[in-house]
């Protein structure tokens, strides 16, 4: 998870529009700020993620990783998954975050990770899975990130970038309007994906949610 460029003339006046970002220590102070209450803004969303984990389709005794995890809403669903026999991982760049993840108790569900997922302290191929919710808007640089992102995933592994409303909807409560170069339209996120090694294998963009699957080249 992670403000915003402000030299650039279409950037939202609204704080919480900020979706283009500049470096990690701007990153977290967007959100060491807004750890504590992140999920008492947006109460009805657990079942959108529930969804789009299953959408995953991961199996018992598979390893995941929640890049960009935030308070860890999707690491009890992730854990279910997975089963007891299963590895989950939720790495985040903000301290706070994680703090308020461990203060709701979900780092039983999964190890908690202080990391910038550009840069991940984990082997190659070491992940059948990657959950990403809103997390490809708020990079400095998708294509290193997604690059990265499939590095430390197996060959045919999959990725599901989500958020649980869509592009338009977001653009809405934030304040803005949608344009031809936003990323996560679909003619823009496809060729980012196959540059970074993903292959696009599914694609949904309705009001209820946004959600990307694609897997890692074989």
């Amino acid at each position: 998870m992670m403000p915003a460029r402000h030299s650039d003339p279409r950037t939202p006046r609204n704080p919480e529009a900020a979706d283009v970002h500049t470096d990690p220590a701007q990153i977290r102070e967007f959100f060491a700020a807004r750890a504590a209450n992140w999920e008492t803004r947006y109460p009805d969303d657990s079942p959108a993620y529930q969804a789009a984990v299953t959408e995953l389709g991961l199996r018992a005794g598979q390893t995941v990783l929640d890049a960009g995890c935030g308070t860890g809403r999707a690491l009890p669903f992730l854990r279910t998954a997975v089963g007891p026999g299963g590895i989950v991982i939720g790495a985040d760049l903000t301290p706070e975050m994680l703090a308020a993840a461990v203060a709701k108790g979900r780092d039983r569900d999964g190890a908690l990770l202080l990391a910038d997922a550009a840069r991940l302290p984990l082997r190659d191929a070491a992940l059948d899975a990657v959950f990403a919710a809103g997390l490809i808007g708020h990079l400095p640089d998708p294509g290193a990130t997604l690059r990265e992102l499939a590095r430390v995933t197996r060959p045919g592994g999959r990725l599901a970038l989500f958020h649980p409303i869509g592009r338009a909807a977001l653009a809405a409560r934030q304040g803005r309007t949608l344009t031809p170069d936003d990323l996560r339209a679909e003619p823009n996120l496809r060729p980012l994906l196959a540059a970074s090694g993903w292959t696009l294998t599914h694609y949904t963009d309705a009001d209820s949610r946004f959600l990307a699957m694609a897997s890692t080249k074989a």
